[in-house]
Protein backbone atom coordinates (compact mmCIF):
# COMPACT_ATOMS: atom_id res chain seq x y z
CA UNK A 1 0.00 0.00 0.00
CA UNK A 2 0.66 3.74 -0.45
CA UNK A 3 0.62 6.07 2.29
CA UNK A 4 0.68 9.66 1.91
CA UNK A 5 0.91 12.57 3.87
CA UNK A 6 -1.53 15.20 4.41
CA UNK A 7 -1.43 18.85 5.88
CA UNK A 8 -2.21 16.92 8.94
CA UNK A 9 0.73 14.60 10.52
CA UNK A 10 -2.88 12.50 12.03
CA UNK A 11 -4.19 12.46 8.57
CA UNK A 12 -3.57 9.84 6.08
CA UNK A 13 -4.47 8.78 2.95
CA UNK A 14 -4.04 5.36 1.78
CA UNK A 15 -3.96 3.67 -1.25
CA UNK A 16 -4.36 -0.21 -1.10
CA UNK A 17 -2.34 -2.42 -3.84
CA UNK A 18 -4.89 -3.25 -6.70
CA UNK A 19 -4.41 -6.48 -8.16
CA UNK A 20 -6.27 -5.97 -11.66
CA UNK A 21 -6.80 -8.61 -14.41
CA UNK A 22 -9.05 -9.26 -17.20
CA UNK A 23 -12.04 -10.75 -14.57
CA UNK A 24 -11.60 -7.46 -12.89
CA UNK A 25 -9.88 -6.43 -9.56
CA UNK A 26 -9.19 -7.22 -6.56
CA UNK A 27 -7.81 -5.11 -3.08
CA UNK A 28 -7.25 -5.34 0.43
CA UNK A 29 -9.89 -2.84 2.29
CA UNK A 30 -7.90 -3.14 5.66
CA UNK A 31 -5.25 -5.46 6.75
CA UNK A 32 -4.25 -4.85 10.47
CA UNK A 33 -0.48 -6.04 10.47
CA UNK A 34 0.25 -3.81 7.50
CA UNK A 35 -1.74 -0.70 8.91
CA UNK A 36 0.09 -1.14 12.15
CA UNK A 37 3.09 -1.39 10.03
CA UNK A 38 2.12 2.12 8.87
CA UNK A 39 1.72 3.17 12.17
CA UNK A 40 -2.20 2.84 11.88
CA UNK A 41 -2.71 0.51 14.53
CA UNK A 42 -6.53 1.70 15.68
CA UNK A 43 -9.24 -1.23 16.90
CA UNK A 44 -12.17 -0.46 14.69
CA UNK A 45 -14.97 -1.54 15.86
CA UNK A 46 -18.19 -0.58 14.04
CA UNK A 47 -18.77 -0.50 10.30
CA UNK A 48 -20.96 2.00 8.43
CA UNK A 49 -22.29 2.33 4.70
CA UNK A 50 -23.67 5.54 3.75
CA UNK A 51 -25.50 5.69 0.48
CA UNK A 52 -26.51 9.44 -1.11
CA UNK A 53 -27.58 10.94 -4.27
CA UNK A 54 -25.64 13.64 -5.84
CA UNK A 55 -25.27 16.82 -4.36
CA UNK A 56 -26.02 15.49 -0.72
CA UNK A 57 -23.66 16.84 1.83
CA UNK A 58 -23.27 14.98 4.93
CA UNK A 59 -21.06 16.74 7.84
CA UNK A 60 -19.27 18.15 9.63
CA UNK A 61 -19.75 15.98 11.67
CA UNK A 62 -17.25 14.38 15.47
CA UNK A 63 -18.34 13.31 18.70
CA UNK A 64 -17.31 14.61 21.86
CA UNK A 65 -16.47 13.30 24.61
CA UNK A 66 -15.58 10.14 23.01
CA UNK A 67 -14.45 10.72 19.75
CA UNK A 68 -14.33 8.34 16.59
CA UNK A 69 -10.95 7.87 14.43
CA UNK A 70 -12.64 6.97 10.87
CA UNK A 71 -11.06 4.84 7.75
CA UNK A 72 -13.49 5.64 4.80
CA UNK A 73 -13.66 4.62 1.31
CA UNK A 74 -15.55 5.27 -1.60
CA UNK A 75 -17.47 1.91 -2.81
CA UNK A 76 -19.19 3.40 -5.72
CA UNK A 77 -19.25 7.14 -6.47
CA UNK A 78 -16.74 9.88 -6.18
CA UNK A 79 -16.77 12.02 -3.28
CA UNK A 80 -15.24 15.41 -1.98
CA UNK A 81 -14.10 14.28 1.78
CA UNK A 82 -13.30 16.91 4.19
CA UNK A 83 -11.23 16.87 7.60
CA UNK A 84 -11.40 19.98 9.73
CA UNK A 85 -8.90 20.02 13.01
CA UNK A 86 -11.05 20.78 15.79
CA UNK A 87 -8.24 20.63 18.45
CA UNK A 88 -8.34 23.72 20.00
CA UNK A 89 -5.08 23.69 21.08
CA UNK A 90 -3.49 22.60 17.81
CA UNK A 91 -1.25 25.17 15.57
CA UNK A 92 -3.55 23.63 12.92
CA UNK A 93 -6.82 24.41 14.65
CA UNK A 94 -9.61 25.51 12.26
CA UNK A 95 -7.41 24.51 9.55
CA UNK A 96 -9.39 22.20 6.58
CA UNK A 97 -8.27 19.47 3.92
CA UNK A 98 -9.93 18.14 1.38
CA UNK A 99 -9.48 14.98 -1.05
CA UNK A 100 -11.41 13.12 -3.49
CA UNK A 101 -12.14 9.64 -2.93
CA UNK A 102 -13.47 7.35 -5.72
CA UNK A 103 -14.90 3.81 -6.68
CA UNK A 104 -12.14 4.31 -9.36
CA UNK A 105 -8.94 5.50 -7.41
CA UNK A 106 -9.66 3.47 -4.87
CA UNK A 107 -8.19 5.73 -1.90
CA UNK A 108 -8.73 5.75 1.91
CA UNK A 109 -9.14 8.50 4.27
CA UNK A 110 -7.75 8.16 7.77
CA UNK A 111 -9.38 10.78 9.91
CA UNK A 112 -7.93 10.39 13.37
CA UNK A 113 -9.56 11.55 16.75
CA UNK A 114 -9.94 15.63 17.33
CA UNK A 115 -10.93 15.91 13.53
CA UNK A 116 -14.28 16.99 11.92
CA UNK A 117 -15.52 15.18 8.95
CA UNK A 118 -17.91 15.86 6.25
CA UNK A 119 -18.49 15.09 2.40
CA UNK A 120 -20.47 16.15 -0.77
CA UNK A 121 -21.26 13.70 -3.09
CA UNK A 122 -19.87 14.68 -6.51
CA UNK A 123 -21.44 11.58 -8.77
CA UNK A 124 -24.60 10.54 -9.75
CA UNK A 125 -24.59 8.59 -6.76
CA UNK A 126 -21.97 7.05 -3.86
CA UNK A 127 -22.07 4.08 -1.85
CA UNK A 128 -19.37 5.24 1.52
CA UNK A 129 -17.79 2.76 3.39
CA UNK A 130 -16.30 3.61 7.09
CA UNK A 131 -14.79 1.91 10.08
CA UNK A 132 -14.73 3.54 13.58
CA UNK A 133 -12.61 3.27 16.43
CA UNK A 134 -15.48 4.25 18.69
CA UNK A 135 -19.25 3.41 18.58
CA UNK A 136 -21.55 5.92 17.56
CA UNK A 137 -23.03 7.74 20.82
CA UNK A 138 -26.00 10.03 19.32
CA UNK A 139 -25.65 12.12 22.67
CA UNK A 140 -22.10 13.02 21.84
CA UNK A 141 -23.00 13.87 18.40
CA UNK A 142 -21.62 17.36 17.24
CA UNK A 143 -22.20 19.06 14.19
CA UNK A 144 -19.97 22.26 12.80
CA UNK A 145 -21.71 24.41 10.14
CA UNK A 146 -20.83 23.28 6.90
CA UNK A 147 -20.44 26.41 5.30
CA UNK A 148 -18.40 28.27 8.66
CA UNK A 149 -16.87 31.15 7.16
CA UNK A 150 -14.34 30.80 9.68
CA UNK A 151 -13.60 27.76 8.47
CA UNK A 152 -13.91 28.39 4.44
CA UNK A 153 -14.28 25.08 2.97
CA UNK A 154 -14.38 25.35 -0.86
CA UNK A 155 -17.17 23.10 -1.47
CA UNK A 156 -17.29 21.87 -5.01
CA UNK A 157 -20.98 21.87 -5.24
CA UNK A 158 -23.49 24.68 -4.57
CA UNK A 159 -26.91 24.51 -2.95
CA UNK A 160 -26.13 21.23 -1.40
CA UNK A 161 -28.46 18.98 -0.09
CA UNK A 162 -28.51 18.70 3.71
CA UNK A 163 -30.09 17.18 7.10
CA UNK A 164 -32.07 19.03 9.22
CA UNK A 165 -29.21 18.51 11.93
CA UNK A 166 -26.85 19.73 9.41
CA UNK A 167 -28.36 22.89 8.81
CA UNK A 168 -28.47 23.75 12.31
CA UNK A 169 -24.72 22.53 13.31
CA UNK A 170 -22.61 25.33 15.43
CA UNK A 171 -20.12 27.81 14.04
CA UNK A 172 -16.25 27.02 15.17
CA UNK A 173 -16.07 29.63 17.88
CA UNK A 174 -19.71 28.52 19.55
CA UNK A 175 -19.04 24.60 19.49
CA UNK A 176 -17.85 22.06 21.85
CA UNK A 177 -14.63 21.66 21.22
CA UNK A 178 -11.92 18.73 22.33
CA UNK A 179 -9.08 20.52 23.93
Amino acid sequence: MEITKTPFDEIILIKPRLFLDNRGYFLETHHARKYTEQDLSETFVQDNLAHSKKGVLRGLHYQHPRPQGKLIFAMQGEIFDVVVDIRKNSPTFGKWFGVVLSASNHMQLYIAPGFAHGYCVISDTADIFYKCTDFYNPEYEQTLMWNDPAIGIEWPIKNPLISEKDAHGKLLREAILPG
